[in-house]
């Protein structure tokens, strides 16, 4: 029987390998953390990141602040992020692999949980409190941080938890 834990290494390993047939050059990948993991794309690569995972769209028309940063979530089984806001960034998301719930809300009061499939996106207003979830199966998420403040550019510190379910 196969854990979870060589599970998320494979799942890892085979993101890694498309991404990196897709031509995206991987920054930074994080697969510690609590929910699952992300990989961090090369900000050169936002248009060619739109173009693959949000049907072209472009980035002109994302740019908030001037600057994007691509990401790919992978969100693991029945795993929650934290309820969650920021103070310099908007973000898209648009579900590639798997069905997710998300939860958004303009208050600390968390909103109905909407299931999203692959092909679904949908678009995090800055301070919009937003929640992850995993539901059966590994979600993989394509996600665009739209930076709101060119001065400084938001960062993983740029996270305002109301509620998490590891204790962070």
């Amino acid at each position: 029987m196969t854990t979870e834990a060589e599970t998320k290494d494979r799942l890892f390993a085979e993101l890694k390998q498309e991404l990196q047939a897709k031509g995206f050059n991987i920054d930074k990948q994080d697969r510690t953390r609590p929910w699952g993991g992300f990989f961090v794309i090369d900000e050169s690569q936002a248009q060619r990141f739109a173009d693959t995972y949000f049907n072209g769209i472009s980035v002109d028309d994302l740019k908030i602040s001037g600057k994007l940063s691509p990401k790919i979530l992978v969100v693991a089984p029945e795993k929650r992020l934290s309820w969650q806001y920021h103070h310099r960034r908007a973000e898209i998301w648009r579900v590639v692999k798997g069905t997710v719930g998300v939860v958004t809300s303009d208050t600390d009061e968390e909103g109905a949980q909407k299931v999203l499939n692959p092909g679904d996106q949908i678009k995090l207003q800055q301070g919009e409190r937003h929640r992850l979830v995993g539901l059966q199966d590994w979600g993989v998420l394509a996600e665009i941080w739209q930076h709101t403040d060119a001065a400084q550019p938001s960062d993983e510190e740029d996270i305002v938890r109301v509620q998490d379910d590891f204790g962070r």
